[in-house]
């Protein structure tokens, strides 16, 4: 048996990899099963119920992401903490940071609810497109602080020392949400509302099974505690993880302006077809997230600790892991371009074409996406939370928009496709800018 990875260690890239594995396919498996949930409704609903589920997902998507915000911001500073050797004081912040992002999320349910109709319509979203937004929206948006709470325990399960875990968990949540769209979706036919119950039913897995684990003894360095209001750390913990949360926010934002300027060029095949490439760019780009997840709590635990050193060491290791494997990637998206969009959409062939040669284009973005992720995330893992979210928030939105704007003007549709190309080239230049630029402040 092999003996377990702890903060502490000198990783090597065996090491390194070995630990990150099981959040790097945590994050994976969370994209797989969101592409199983878009085949089901594609393929046995139609067209209009998968356009109007990849209409609405944006702002869905913003909500859930003040989970992810709780976890990453959260897991670095309780990870620091650890690494200074203040496990109680860990215990407590991670207590409070739990029970504050279940609160949120009940608030958010709540507001999301009464606000889904407006901002679908608000967005261009009108007739039985507009009914099927709000439908689906609102049944999803019943299980958002379960979903927030699977989004924030994805970061603790890593500082906890348990990835496995979070991994294990992650798998459940994902095969109760297929197995229950091939019974709701495929064989009752409930349509879009029976994908809303199959991806909530498994939300409440990966949301509740963390809470329970953690709420008693267990041997990880983390456990549910009785605690108090810590609000500096609160603060703190909002502004190392707000890059994450621009980041998801400004992912939506963008992704409803290409729905925008795609209803614009392409009409509503040019917004599904978006959907398929967005389903798969989360495989690849959750390869990134998750090692980002995988490393933070390594960095901040020897940040904590002054291990400079280890700290240079696991920084030199990763970009030569992501630099390999970005470009891997991108020959993997070519590759997967046919078959791919076959699978989703060969049931049209316009809209199949469509498919394919967006992501031909799209592809040669996971070329720069990876650096520009890593890079929000190492400076969110030392808590430097200002340089973490003016990356994602050029990487997400700035350059996003600009590109999305103008390139169509000029090259039609493909000007939409290559934009996120444009984009994250930009964002990896302002990174490698930063990570030079700080070096010696953070000694690695």
């Amino acid at each position: 048996m092999k003996q377990e990875i702890q903060l502490s260690d000198h990783f090597t890239y065996r090491k390194l990899l070995r630990f990150t594995v099981p959040s790097i396919a945590m994050m994976i498996f969370t994209s797989v099963y969101g592409v199983v949930d878009g085949f089901f409704v594609s393929n046995f609903v139609g067209k209009t119920p998968f356009a109007a589920v990849n209409f609405i997902m944006p702002f869905l998507m913003i909500l859930g992401g003040f989970g992810f915000m709780f976890g990453t911001g959260g897991s670095a500073l309780v990870s620091k903490t650890l690494g200074e050797g203040d496990s109680v004081r860990a215990n407590r912040l991670f207590s409070m940071l739990t029970y504050t992002c279940l609160g949120t999320g009940i608030l958010v349910s709540v507001l999301g609810i009464l606000v889904i109709r407006p901002v679908a319509s608000i967005l261009g979203a009108e007739g039985e497109m507009l009914r099927l937004c709000v439908l689906y929206g609102r049944i999803i948006l019943l299980a958002n602080p379960a979903f927030m709470l699977q989004m924030y325990f994805q970061s603790f399960f890593v500082t906890a020392q348990k990835p496995q875990l979070g991994l294990y968990s992650t798998v459940a949540s994902g095969v109760t949400n297929i197995l229950f769209d091939a019974l709701f979706v495929g064989l009752f036919q409930w349509g879009v509302a029976g994908a809303a119950l199959a991806t909530i039913c498994g939300q409440l897995i990966g949301g509740i099974f963390p809470m329970v684990y953690f709420a008693r003894p267990n041997s990880s360095l983390l456990r549910l505690t009785r605690t108090q209001f810590y609000g500096k750390e609160l603060m703190k913990t909002c502004t190392n993880g707000s890059s994450e949360l621009l980041n998801n926010i400004s992912m939506s934002l963008v992704g409803m302006l290409y729905n925008v300027q795609l209803m614009k060029y392409a009409g509503e095949n040019g917004v599904a077809a978006y959907g398929v490439l967005m389903y798969v760019s989360l495989i690849f780009m959750g390869t990134f997230i998750g090692y980002s997840i995988g490393t933070a709590p390594i960095i901040g635990f020897h940040y904590g600790a002054k291990n400079h050193k280890e700290l240079r060491g696991v920084l030199r290791k990763s970009l030569v892991i992501i630099g390999i494997s970005s470009v891997c990637m991108v020959l993997l998206g070519e590759c997967l371009a046919y078959p791919l969009s076959k699978i989703f959409v060969g049931y049209d062939d316009t809209l199949f074409r469509l498919t394919r040669s967006g992501f031909i284009c799209f592809s040669f973005s996971f070329l720069f996406a990876g650096i520009g992720i890593y890079g929000s995330g190492f400076f969110t893992a030392l808590n430097n939370g200002l340089v973490s979210a003016f990356i994602s928030f050029l990487r997400t939105l700035v350059f996003q928009v600009a590109a999305i704007l103008v390139l169509p003007v000029f090259f039609g549709v493909n000007g939409i496709w290559i934009s996120l190309v444009v984009a994250e080239g930009m964002a990896a230049l302002v990174t490698v800018c930063f990570m030079v630029g700080l070096r010696k402040k953070y000694r690695y």
